[in-house]
């Protein structure tokens, strides 16, 4: 049965997220940034991601913990390299620095062919291939990846969990060629801890080879699950620890007491991002078959993938541009109604007037 949603404006939503941000002390541009990226993360469909989450999490990790500061301001550290930087963030909101990390990566491969920045001290960003989307659909190839607030994934052969859900984006400049930018992004575990607890809740079993229990074991009992296994065994897990070692490099501190309070003196409980862009010009050799451009070239290549035989199959992102094509065509954001409940409680938990859901009308 398809989900049934409501259309809010998106300055009701706006407006409520920035207010709970401010009511937690944040400033106003980070307040901004945490309300424009959810709505642009709801506007695609990705419900995992929503404002809702972003403000779960900060409750859980953030502003009330410690592990994000409010008003942080980053320092870009010196150093001799003209088209790679370095941040040291500070625990400011992740969104905020994120935005303007995928913003300088363009502006370094706008005048150098590509721009890397690296962050140390970071806190969650939330939905990694929201910044790789908006890159590529400006024209960029761009990419992401981070460490994860908590280390619940246990590496191949393991049984303890020692790395992160580590997830990775990309995003590919492909909307002259199919209409929207191509966006692979996944978590390096089979599934999300959240899934654990939605199967749970529903009384349903998690998949062969997800999760396991207290003692190391492959389990399909979601009441049992205490840890996640990497997708693909091997190649899951080393794509999970490539983010591990680039935190390594950067300054992230140990896997297992990310996301937790401070132990002891001098350890560090902070995530680690990684922000690349690369200008188009900078890929095109030159030399396309039959004379073509590199745009009309992409365009074949894709059509080639899905010719005959492969119709019913999609690209990356595909799911992600129909759902912003609705959220268009309905004129607002789409939320279910127990999404509806929650954001009655954020609006009196920052003392702001709960939405009068009379007026929301129910999506098409």
């Amino acid at each position: 049965m398809p989900d049934k949603f409501y259309v809010i404006p998106r300055e009701n939503h706006d407006s409520l997220v920035r207010a709970a941000y401010r009511h937690r002390g944040f400033d106003d541009e980070e307040a901004e940034a945490g309300a424009s990226f959810s709505a642009y993360a709801t506007i695609h469909g990705i419900r995992t991601h929503n404002a809702l989450k972003a403000l779960h999490l900060d409750e859980l990790f953030g502003s009330k913990t410690g592990g994000c500061e409010p008003k942080a301001r980053i320092d870009i550290l010196q150093k001799r390299f003209d088209a790679c930087q370095t941040w040291n963030a500070n625990k400011k909101l992740g969104q905020a620095v994120a935005g303007r990390a995928m913003d300088a990566c363009i502006e370094m491969a706008d005048q150098h062919g590509s721009g890397t920045v690296i962050v140390d001290n970071a806190f969650h960003y939330l939905w990694g291939g929201g910044y790789v989307m908006d890159a590529a659909s400006r024209g960029y190839y761009a990419y992401t990846n981070c460490t994860s607030t908590l280390a619940e994934v246990v590496p191949f052969m393991g049984k303890t969990p020692t790395l992160g859900t580590n997830p990775h984006s990309w995003g590919l400049p492909t909307t002259e060629a199919v209409g929207f930018p191509v966006v692979i992004d996944w978590a390096t575990s089979v599934i999300a801890m959240g899934r654990v607890q939605q199967l749970k809740r529903e009384g349903q079993k998690l998949p062969m080879d997800a999760a396991v229990d207290a003692n190391g074991k492959p389990t399909t009992d979601p009441n049992a699950a205490v840890a996640l296994l990497p997708f693909a065994a091997h190649k899951g897990y080393g794509l999970g620890l490539l983010n591990e070692i680039l935190g390594a490099m950067t300054g992230g501190d140990l896997p297992t007491d990310r996301g937790l309070p401070t132990k002891e003196e001098g350890n560090k409980n902070t995530c680690n991002f990684f922000f690349q862009v690369i200008h188009p010009e900078a890929f095109d050799a030159g030399a396309f078959a039959h004379g073509i451009s590199q745009a009309q070239n992409m365009k074949a290549v894709l059509k080639d993938v899905l010719k005959e035989g492969n119709e019913d199959c999609i690209l990356p992102g595909q799911i992600e541009a129909n759902f912003a094509k609705r959220s268009e065509n309905n004129g607002g954001l789409l939320f279910s109604e127990k999404e509806l409940d929650e954001f009655e409680t954020l609006a009196e938990e920052s003392g702001e007037e709960p939405w009068d859901r009379s007026g929301f009308p129910l999506a098409k």
